[in-house]
């Protein structure tokens, strides 16, 4: 009998190989300074019941999340773990973070003060870590918050801090002034807080600014999946996946015909075009469309015409006939077509293509030595 899966129209390889290999690359870069692990979003869409076990088994201990549903199904993955949850402590949430231990980035006066009455009810300090704001205005005390938190330290009793943290708004740019002023503001914060705390403030990028960003811990997140650190270096990590879609056609077109939707692609010449199963329901960007490109073997082929839910068109005028037949794979991301270069011609980033992967493919995880 034949196995259904082995008819799949695409498939998503994932090497966990290479996210460790990635998580090691960080900790050299660090010299010494602890990393946690950013698995949000499902593990930026590889899986975070994978990955989550092979960077335990690297010595990973410190895993961030951006959810409180996130949180809870990542203790059940990695069950003595620090599981800290990104988006903070919610009114009526306190007795879920008890039950399954989970860490609260406490962001605001209100959630330090209902943290602390949690802790009085059980009669212990419960674990935290505390947000503040240095200028991405997103989560955080703000300059008000962190005025009354240095006339009144005593907010602060009660609980036990793990780290002070904040977040930088443009490490991914080295040369961007507003890392310096953040970092400049989060040390005068740092020191001048009534309570003495390890410091946590690198994310992937920011690992790559220097030892002055590392402090105490780093919690890289795109990095682990082979997302660059900035553009003006070489990426030094590896990508960890290659999404496959099937050769569904080959067609000619001839010079003047159209293809797809709208008609948003004219062959200029008589064309070959093979029609490939990956579309927008499989998170390949509509944004795509005439700008994308795949790999068959080593060579690359523009996509052409519009990308629909489910297929793109790709002129393979250029490529031997001999190497091409239906139900062959080509490479729609991955190694070759790395997600950071498809998001560079779709105007936007290698995290929204990652998290974005749909839910047709095959998975299929392979650890590479």
């Amino acid at each position: 009998m034949t196995d259904a899966t082995s008819a799949a129209l695409s498939r998503l390889t994932i090497d966990l190989g290479a996210v460790r290999r990635n998580y090691r690359r960080l900790l050299a870069e660090l010299t010494g300074v602890p990393s946690a692990a950013v698995v949000k979003a499902d593990a930026y869409g590889l899986g975070a019941d994978r990955v989550a076990p092979a960077l335990w088994d690297e010595g990973c201990r410190i895993f961030f999340v951006a959810t409180l549903d996130e949180a809870v199904r990542l203790r059940s993955i990695v069950p003595e773990a620090t599981v800290c949850c990104l988006n903070g402590l919610l009114s009526g949430t306190e007795e879920v973070f008890l039950e399954h231990r989970i860490v609260p980035v406490l962001n605001a006066l209100e959630q330090i003060a209902r943290w602390r009455m949690a802790g009085e009810r059980i009669g212990r300090e419960l674990p935290a870590l505390l947000h503040v704001d240095t200028g991405i205005s997103r989560l955080g005390l703000d300059e008000d918050e962190l005025d009354w938190v240095l006339e009144t330290p005593s907010v602060l009793t009660g609980i036990d801090w793990l780290y002070v943290m904040s977040h930088l708004a443009s490490a991914d740019e080295p040369a961007n002034p507003m890392n310096a002023e953040q970092l400049a503001r989060f040390r005068d914060l740092r020191a001048v807080l009534p309570r003495k705390m390890k410091a946590c403030l690198a994310n992937s990028s920011a690992i790559f600014l220097g030892t002055s960003y590392h402090f105490d811990l780093a919690r890289p997140g795109i990095g682990l999946y082979g997302g660059r650190p900035n553009a003006d270096i070489a990426n030094p990590l590896e990508c960890p996946i290659r999404i496959e879609g099937r050769i569904l056609q080959l067609r000619t077109v001839k010079a003047g015909r159209t293809v797809g939707y709208g008609g948003a692609w004219k062959a200029e010449r008589d064309s070959r075009i093979a029609t490939v199963a990956a579309g927008y329901a499989d998170g390949y960007l509509r944004s795509l469309s005439n700008v994308g490109v795949v790999a068959l073997g080593d060579r690359l082929c523009r996509v052409v015409g519009r990308v629909s839910m489910d297929m793109i068109t790709v002129d393979i005028t250029d490529m031997p006939l001999s190497e091409l037949s239906p139900g062959a794979f080509v490479e729609v991301l991955g190694p070759t077509v790395t997600p950071d270069g498809a998001a560079d011609a779709a105007g936007t980033i290698g995290y929204e293509l990652l998290t974005s992967l749909g839910g047709r493919y095959k998975r299929h995880y392979v650890d590479t030595a």
